[in-house]
């Protein structure tokens, strides 16, 4: 399974159309998607202040016993819009 962690504002027009455009490119595929306000972490605030939305991935294991919130977001696929063409390649890899 894939585990995307999207970094977002509650009030951020690209985050909403970021979020749906994933929604409808993965369509059948089983996927994970985490939504993270960095409003609510000053720690965020200064990774990713003006980038948002943020996507990142990371693929889960048979072993991989962690949480898909945890604190290793994985790989950075894109920022402001979704890079389908990024997208599909970490799903194929």
């Amino acid at each position: 399974m894939i585990h995307f962690t999207l970094y977002s504002r509650n009030y951020c027009h690209l985050c909403v159309e970021m979020r749906i455009a994933l929604e409808e490119f993965l369509g059948d595929i089983s996927y994970q998607l985490t939504t993270l306000d960095i409003d609510q972490d000053p720690a965020l605030i200064d990774l990713y202040d003006e980038l948002v939305p943020v996507l990142f991935a990371r693929k889960s294991t048979l072993c991989d016993s962690s949480e898909p919130n945890s604190s290793v977001p994985g790989k950075k696929l894109c920022h402001y819009f979704l890079d389908t063409k990024k997208v599909k390649e970490f799903c194929n890899e």
